[in-house]
Order: C-alpha cells, then sequence, then structure tokens
C-alpha cells in the first residue's frame, strides 16, 4: 500500500460582497410601485422597494420580506428580473443585488420601516431613481406580459 501525502491548501481571505434583493411592482394601470428612501444614501429620493439578504435568507424571501415590510404589499409571482454587480452601484460599498418583477393583489401601500413614503407612480419614466434602479425597471418593462 502505498503511502498517502496530505496537502493542505492555505485559508484565502476574500472580500465578499453584500447581497441585495430589489422589487419591481407595476399595478394594472402600468404605475411603478416607487418608495422615497428614508435614510442615506440617497435620503429622499425615489427607489425601488429592496434591502439586504438576511443571513441564511434565499434572495426571493429577501425580495418579499422587504416589500412587506417597505410597503405592506404582500408579494406574488416574482420573476428574475436580473442580477446588478456593476462595481459603485452602490456607495456603501461592492453590493449585488438580485431584482424581481413582483405581481401583488393588493395596490394600496403603506410605508413602512426603511420608505419615508411608497405609492404607485406613473410618471416614473420621467424620474431619476437612486442606485441603478432606472436600469433595473427598464430590463424589467422589456420582458412584462401584461
Amino acid at each position: 500500500m502505498m503511502g498517502c501525502t496530505r496537502i493542505t491548501l492555505p485559508v484565502m481571505a476574500y472580500e465578499k460582497p453584500s447581497v441585495t434583493a430589489d422589487c419591481v411592482v407595476f399595478d394594472s394601470g402600468g404605475r411603478l410601485l416607487l418608495i422615497r428612501r428614508r435614510h442615506p444614501p440617497f435620503e429622499g429620493q425615489f427607489a425601488l422597494p429592496g434591502g439586504f439578504v438576511d443571513p441564511g435568507e434565499t434572495t426571493e424571501a429577501a425580495a418579499r420580506r422587504e416589500l412587506l415590510e417597505e410597503t405592506g404589499l404582500t408579494a406574488h409571482d416574482l420573476r428574475l428580473v436580473g442580477v446588478y454587480s456593476k462595481p459603485g452601484r452602490d456607495p456603501r460599498g461592492w453590493t449585488i443585488s438580485v431584482a424581481y418583477l413582483i405581481s401583488v393583489s393588493d395596490d394600496a401601500p403603506v410605508a413602512g420601516d426603511d420608505a419615508a413614503a411608497v405609492e404607485f407612480h406613473s410618471d416614473w419614466r420621467e424620474l431619476t431613481l437612486a442606485f441603478d434602479h432606472n436600469e433595473i425597471v427598464r430590463d424589467a418593462v422589456a420582458m412584462r406580459v401584461d
């Protein structure tokens, strides 16, 4: 029997990004659900509902939780819009976002958690949204089926 050599590899420290989930929600009239951010960065600006994924949580569960916490709406039928990882997309640090197009059965949102205000907007095409949310919305519109 031949001897076995045990190889021990060095433990490498890799920087890891934060992960967020963003929610794109349209009502039956084509209005886009937006929050007004309560906290920096982009305090006071319009943004998609969303937030950081908790340890041990899936991005789908995070999207459902964040939507409920920030708007009081319950998510149905999540469809992946895309993964957004461009360096610098979040001034707080390296952040990767997983965005979902989400259906809701109720269209009476109530602001909560990190949202100073929340409502459906018909003029969303003319707004400059926080982070890279305009890009996310463009991608969601391209895949949307009414």
